[in-house]
């Protein structure tokens, strides 16, 4: 005569071991504890790889959106020679937008919640918003090399904002690897050579900083959001955002629409709209989503370093000694600031 089991029913390997040991009311009782350590003994062995890949997926996807991002810096630069800035930054969000439209459906399941508006405003008026503006005239006036110089003051920014908002506590060692890559940021951009592409640095390395003060606030924003949504809908957020607030600019009469499409600046958009705007902010969204905010921001120091490369391979630049120099100082520092292991700073006062 079977027997109607009532309690919950085992994992399929587990069952599968123990079905014949367990086909009776006194074999269950048997064998129910046994199963259950079997199980636990089984997670604890998987739980090392998983906890392996956990740390090493972020850091790869921050890395390839430092790299992507850098990359931006020389695509604004192509783009702008035959489109307005403003042109061109409507376009990349456009186009980004289009990529998502496939996606919008999916995020009717999300569980919204009213308190998080004002996050949801503030990551969007942050950036793409003010971020961009700040940006397209940094470029006009300053080299892509010294506005990437720049964003390494980005961590510190991001760091001393979730310190205060997020309670995320700062160890001695993430400042001091903040500070040597930033002196090594700072060495990079001096060691390279003035061009006539940078009619105006002073200024225009201002309004990089007042671009990398929106990026702060972007990011702590960001990482407020990510414990309730995904990456996916929070770049896509940003990218509709950004499509309805640079529209307006296009009806400015110094502005307007494209009069020509020329093929090498319209490339460069279509680059910004997809693997920048969709690609890099997607793999930094997820990150931030999967560490704190301000050891993500630490790698911001690589996009320096990355954008020289960049530059040589692409625009045919080279780097002196001591630029190769400042390189290997960046990494140094994102190295070490990446690398928890000193006690951490007295916490905020809540």
């Amino acid at each position: 005569m079977s027997v109607k089991m009532s309690e919950p029913a085992l994992p399929p390997k587990i069952l599968v071991v123990f079905y014949r040991q367990c086909n009776t009311r006194d074999g269950w009782k048997r064998c129910r504890n046994g199963s259950q350590r079997l199980a636990e003994k089984s997670e604890n062995t998987e739980l090392p790889v998983t906890e392996k890949t956990r740390r090493l997926l972020p850091a790869f996807s921050l890395v390839l959106a430092m790299l992507l991002w850098a990359s931006s810096f020389v695509a604004l630069k192509l783009a702008f020679r035959g489109y307005h800035p403003m042109q061109v930054i409507f376009g990349r969000m456009f186009i980004a937008s289009l990529c998502f439209i496939i996606f919008v459906p999916s995020f009717h399941k999300l569980n919204w919640r009213r308190r998080d508006l004002k996050y949801l405003l503030i990551m969007a008026v942050c950036e793409p918003c003010l971020y961009f503006i700040f940006e397209a005239k940094a470029l006009e006036l300053t080299s892509a090399s010294q506005a990437g110089m720049i964003t390494a003051m980005l961590p510190l920014l991001v760091a001393v904002l979730a310190w205060g908002l997020l309670k995320e506590q700062i160890s001695r060692q993430t400042l001091a690897g903040f500070v040597l890559a930033i002196i090594g940021a700072g060495w990079l951009g001096l060691a390279s050579d003035t061009s006539s592409s940078a009619p105006s640095p002073l200024l225009g390395n201002f309004y990089e900083f007042l671009a990398m003060v929106c990026a702060a606030g972007y990011t702590v924003s960001l990482k407020h959001l990510t414990s309730n949504y995904p990456p996916l809908f929070l770049t896509a957020f940003q990218a509709f955002v950004g499509s309805l607030f640079f529209f307006p600019f296009l009806l400015l009469p110094e502005v307007g629409f494209p009069a020509s499409w020329d093929t090498g600046p319209l490339l460069a958009v279509v680059y910004l709209g997809t693997f920048i705007t969709l690609g890099a902010y997607g793999c930094y969204n997820y990150s931030v989503s999967r560490i704190p905010a301000n050891q993500a921001a630490g790698y911001i120091n690589l996009i320096p370093v990355f954008g020289v490369l960049l530059g040589m391979l692409v625009l045919g630049e080279t780097l002196n000694t001591s630029q190769w120099l400042a390189c290997g100082l960046v990494f140094s520092g994102v190295a070490v600031s990446s690398w928890h292991k000193s006690p951490p700073l007295a916490q905020p006062v809540t």
